[in-house]
């Protein structure tokens, strides 16, 4: 088994290089110990990840994929996400992680996690399925729109164009999964009074509900009358946190690591191991839509 640099071993490595330098008679090997330091550190990092790779945290792992990943043209990449249902919990923390990172206002909601409760009594379990988007490789979604505004991007993921969308919801019904939602203007503090002395009045909280989202990295203040008031909008892997190598904000805040995600052309991945798992299965593979969200059982 490969020996591990632990804590000790690099201040033990730090120490050396630090006191070759003290012992040093002239003041120019005495001002390089900064980067003596740094290279120490450095050092001691490299032989670590090189040493306990194969004991990363899960989303440590998954982030460096990602970055791998961003590495390739976008069109050899393709985003998947397994969900293990052995670990949910059904705390909804990805939930409302979603809700935070993209400030979605009632009614929207991209990541809900259904609770199922099966068995006799006294023999019954219940089982927690988050359900994203499934972005779907044959999406049912897109060829309804009559405008275009739901499209498969150069990466495969479904995305929608606020300002083409007109609302007529017509791929909220052709989708499958129920994935889809219609905002319609609504916000949490419609009902909060505007009274001297509080803390977060209507006035104050409804500028934070207003602000801009920066889903497919456009931003989109949610004023009256101007998208995506009034348009379909669904769960897009966090397309704006990947580009810029940040994994899903789902993902991150996953408290039993039930939720991964990557690139699954990458032999290597996390995800590319898990699909090819035997106790993997897909929503509705019968409709032969070949979601990209992938569940162990």
């Amino acid at each position: 088994m490969t020996e591990r640099v632990d804590r000790r071993n690099f201040l033990r490595g730090l120490g050396s290089a630090i006191g070759a330098a003290l012992a040093a008679d002239n003041f120019d090997r005495l001002a390089a110990v900064p980067e003596q330091a740094l290279a120490a550190y450095e050092a001691a990092l490299a032989q670590a990840d090189e040493a306990n790779a194969e004991d990363l945290d899960t989303i440590e792992r998954m982030r460096r994929e990602l970055v791998r990943a961003l590495q390739k043209p976008p069109s050899e990449r393709r985003w998947v996400m397994v969900i293990d249902l052995r670990k949910c919990i059904g705390c909804h923390a990805c939930t409302i992680a979603c809700v935070a990172e993209n400030k979605l206002p009632p009614g929207v909601v991209y990541r809900p996690v259904l609770d199922e409760e099966f068995g006799t009594y006294p023999n019954v379990t219940r089982r927690f399925t988050p359900r994203p988007c499934m972005q779907c490789d044959n999406p049912p979604c897109t060829p309804v729109c009559p405008v275009t505004a739901t499209y498969k991007n150069e990466e495969g993921v479904v995305v929608v164009d606020y300002d083409q969308c007109i609302g007529c919801r017509a791929c909220l019904t052709a989708c499958p999964y129920g994935a889809r939602t219609s905002d319609f203007g609504l916000t949490y503090t419609e009902e909060m009074p505007v009274a001297e002395g509080l803390i977060a009045g209507r006035t104050t909280t409804e500028t934070y509900e207003r602000a801009a989202n920066f889903e497919y990295s456009q931003p989109h203040p949610r004023v009256e009358r101007t998208s995506p008031i009034g348009n379909a909008r669904k769960c897009h892997f966090c397309l704006h946190r990947v580009k810029v190598g940040e994994l899903p904000a789902c993902v991150t805040t996953c408290i039993g690591r039930a939720t991964m995600f990557g690139d699954a052309n990458d032999p290597d991945s996390l995800v590319a191991e898990m699909v090819n798992k035997p106790n993997v299965m897909r929503l509705k593979e019968e409709l032969g839509t070949e979601p990209r969200v992938y569940y162990l059982v």
